[in-house]
This record gives C-alpha cells, sequence and structure tokens, in this order.
C-alpha cells in the first residue's frame, strides 16, 4: 500500500471552489483502488502543539500500488478539473509513505 497524507492550505474565499474540485475527484479514487482513509478540517482546539499554520484540511489517502497513484494523478477527467485545484488551493504539503 501506498499513503498519501495531504496538508492542504486554501486561498481565502476560495471555500466553494475548493469544495467543488473535491466532490468531483475525491469518487475517482475507486477507480484507481484508492480510498479516502480520513479527511479532516482541524479546528484550533484540535491541536496539542504545532510550529507551522494549520491546514484547512488533512487528507489521508491509499492506494493498492504506484501505477494506481499514477493512474489518479493522470486521469483525463481529473486533469478537466484542475482548474478549480489552482483557483482555490495555496499550497499542499504533500507526505508519501508506506505502512511499517
Amino acid at each position: 500500500m501506498i499513503y498519501i497524507t495531504q496538508l492542504i492550505y486554501i486561498r481565502e474565499g476560495q471555500e466553494d471552489a475548493f469544495f467543488e474540485f473535491e466532490n468531483l475527484v475525491l469518487p475517482l479514487l475507486w477507480k484507481y483502488n484508492g480510498q479516502l482513509l480520513f479527511r479532516i478540517r482541524p479546528t484550533s482546539s484540535t491541536f496539542v502543539d504545532n510550529s507551522i499554520e494549520p491546514p484547512f484540511e488533512i487528507h489521508l489517502v491509499a492506494f493498492e500500488n504506484e501505477q494506481g497513484l499514477a493512474g489518479y494523478q493522470e486521469d483525463e477527467t481529473r486533469k478537466s478539473y484542475l482548474h478549480l485545484k489552482e483557483q482555490s488551493v495555496q499550497s499542499v504539503v504533500l507526505i508519501k509513505g508506506s505502512q511499517v
């Protein structure tokens, strides 16, 4: 399994565009043997400590293999909605790993 964690920072006032992007592309994960394990929208009360700005959302996604991840990233339907991501997302911290 390949695990992807994303700390997602969005542009102020672009929440609706971000939600639209997510609603359109997250269902495509299953097509590539991927799954959204969790999607968290943290609040200030959920942090015990932090030395960086809290993200708007945190995603943990799993794919069975690298081919599934690559397929999802290259999916033409997903690519057709990237303008919504570019409009709404300021930055992403992406952490890739595997279970040990």
